[in-house]
């Protein structure tokens, strides 16, 4: 069943937190998993599922710096991960497969925004790499720990999406790089992979669910600069958050959501904003979110998952 793009009255909003949605949720007993759990977004929901009682496994391309973060965060453990390199995710995912201990949650969370051209692993454009095919890989080799009937992965995608669809004609830019363009395309297949894999999962009682998390300044915008973040209107003269910006406990709000709220049951593969279902886009203004027809085109979502599979020789679902 593919669910339709409409809210559905969570109670939420866009100046939710995520303590706010975890209210009354009790994860004692649970693992979840956070990419990038140490920075920005990644460090707010790792810390929110933390307190409520999840154990919470971060894996990170810098270990060190990643303890030093969540020094105080009880209930947290780093481990080793480089998702730009396949290699580094066969590993970290036959570990943890060694400890036999099930998944419940998996946050899609870590990424790279509007880099300067890179390449990474067998050659991929780093955006896609990182941030669609580096998670895709790590999802398919934990597929036996993911606990069946109620694993939710979600994947954290971005409004960003509205700039491009998947580009199937030149995935990797090799025809002329475009930063945003790749960002882009990165974030709707995001939203593609979870629309995809909630289609393959659900028999096995595995959902999945994308979104966006509202305009958030973090260090994702370390290759932003400063003048150009005033141009683009994220930040005012005294270098604030524009108004519209969420702060990141906001921010991570609904990732959380979507990864615990009973609510969701039944809607699987929905794109998520502000802590309930998004609307189709209706606009092409980015700050007010939607999502766009081919972040959420079901045939799209099948051919990506294809693509990904031989890109990455995986294929853990179908």
């Amino acid at each position: 069943m593919i669910t339709e793009q409409h809210r559905i009255g969570s109670g939420f909003g866009a100046h939710s937190t995520a303590d706010d949605v975890l209210t009354g949720i009790d994860l004692t007993g649970r693992t979840a998993l956070v990419t990038g759990g140490y920075s920005g977004l990644g460090l707010e929901t790792t810390r929110a599922l933390a307190r409520a009682g999840a154990r919470v496994v971060v894996p990170a391309r810098r270990p060190d710096t990643a303890r030093a973060a969540l020094s105080g965060v009880a209930g947290t453990e780093v481990w080793e991960l480089e998702l730009a390199d396949p290699e580094s995710v066969r590993a970290f995912a036959d570990r943890f497969l060694d400890t036999g201990r099930a998944l419940d949650i998996l946050v899609a969370n870590a990424g790279v925004m509007a880099c300067p051209e890179t390449r990474v692993g067998p050659g991929w454009e780093a955006h896609f790499g990182i941030n669609h095919l580096g998670h895709f890989a790590l999802v398919n080799r934990l597929r036996p720990a993911l606990a069946p009937g109620g694993a939710r992965v979600v994947s954290v995608a971005s409004s960003g999406h509205f700039l491009s669809d998947i580009r199937w004609d030149d995935l990797h830019f090799r025809a002329g790089y475009d930063r945003w363009l790749a960002y882009a395309q990165s974030k709707t297949a995001n939203a593609l992979f979870a629309r995809h894999l909630d289609t393959l999962g659900a028999d096995r009682g595995v959902h999945a669910f994308a979104l966006h998390p509202g305009s958030i300044l973090t260090p994702l915008q370390r290759h932003i600069p400063h003048d150009e973040q005033l141009a683009q209107g994220w930040i005012t003269a005294d270098g604030k958050p524009a108004e519209g910006f969420k702060t990141p406990a906001q921010g991570a709000a609904t990732a959380v959501w979507a990864a615990t709220s009973p609510l969701l049951d039944g809607h699987g593969g929905a794109y998520c904003q502000d802590c309930d279902i998004a609307e189709p886009a209706t606009t092409d203004d980015m700050l007010i979110g939607g999502v766009k027809p081919w972040a959420v085109d079901p045939k799209a979502a099948a051919r990506l998952w294809e693509v990904s599979s031989e890109l990455t020789g995986l294929d853990s679902f179908s």
